[in-house]
């Protein structure tokens, strides 16, 4: 079997999330296919051909790709999925916005956040907020899956020597068109790829104490900041900051929780975490039952105090 990864990139560099899904393609066949689509990606391209396990990388080069909008990366991948028992992506942002389109232009279902490979046509993803792993198998010709990057290990960015193969990047299909973009610019790591991550809730009160209490601890740690939906509901942080069902999903060597209660749709998106800590004054706290280390006591005076040790 020869499988189709749709590599995530900014043109010049891959992102972490290709190095996962490589890794789940990888249980699945021996040949996988790395697709870079985009404008002026020879970095991206060069970086997937080094990528170990990569046989091959096709490279689908034109204007219309830069920004590697849904409308206009699609029509490339059906046309390559013809090929390929697999076609895989990330199932971050870009993967959910694109991949749909695939599997309804081949006429199969998506499935959608695998977490584990059975075999070659059944697979594990969660459902109900990660309470119930359902296995599903799959009849369709292609399979045609986004992949939960922190259920697999990163693959090696080194070592391979993968042939790069220029394809056929299609046309501007004029059904959208990219306008601009804000980008968030931190010295943190970003958010899904840290290994450590400090989380606020909504106990911190006020955006200027979630700042306040939050980034000396992180920067202490070299660590990413996160926020529960409701910390970032009631505005004390950014939306690219939000951890859980409805956010990011991540898997830290470290998860340091401040002043969550640990509602099940952010549990969903943390507790792969390989260590939680939690720091709430309620020891009835649901964030608790899945933390490896809890602290009951004032998020106010704690902190400070654990910045404190940690200057020690």
């Amino acid at each position: 079997m020869t499988v189709l990864v749709i590599a995530e990139h900014d043109n010049a560099t891959l992102k972490a999330s290709t190095l996962n899904t490589v890794a789940a393609a990888q249980k699945l066949g021996s040949d996988i296919h790395l697709l870079v689509a985009g404008h002026q990606c020879s970095g991206a391209a060069q970086a997937a051909a080094a990528v170990a396990g990569v046989a091959k990388v096709l490279v689908a080069d034109a204007p219309h790709l830069a920004h590697q909008l849904a409308e206009n990366i699609t029509p490339v991948v059906v046309n390559l999925a013809k090929s390929y028992s697999h076609v895989l992506a990330p199932a971050t942002t870009s993967g959910k916005n694109f991949l749909p389109r695939v599997a309804a232009l081949l006429d199969v279902a998506q499935l959608s956040d695998v977490t584990a490979v059975v075999s070659a046509d059944t697979f594990e993803r969660p459902i109900y907020a990660g309470n119930v792993i359902a296995t599903v198998q799959s009849i369709d010709p292609i399979k045609v899956m986004t992949v939960r990057t922190t259920a697999f290990d990163a693959v090696a960015a080194t070592g391979g020597s993968a042939p790069v193969e220029a394809i056929d990047a299609g046309s501007d299909t004029g059904l959208a068109s990219f306008k601009g973009q804000e980008l968030t610019k931190s010295d943190r790591p970003e958010l899904t790829a840290a290994k450590i991550i400090v989380s606020g809730g909504r106990a911190l009160g006020s955006s200027e104490q979630f700042h306040a209490v939050l980034e000396p601890l992180a920067d202490k740690l070299g660590a990413a900041v996160g926020a529960s939906r409701a910390a970032v509901d009631a505005g004390y942080a950014p939306n690219d900051y939000q951890v859980g069902q409805t956010g990011k999903i991540v898997a830290p060597s470290l998860y340091v929780a401040v002043g969550i209660s640990g509602a099940i749709q952010h549990l969903a998106g943390m507790k792969d975490a390989k260590v939680i800590v939690a720091i709430n004054k309620d020891e009835e706290a649901p964030i608790f039952q899945v933390a490896d280390y809890g602290l009951v006591g004032d998020l106010f005076s704690v902190v400070p105090e654990l910045i404190k040790e940690l200057d020690k």
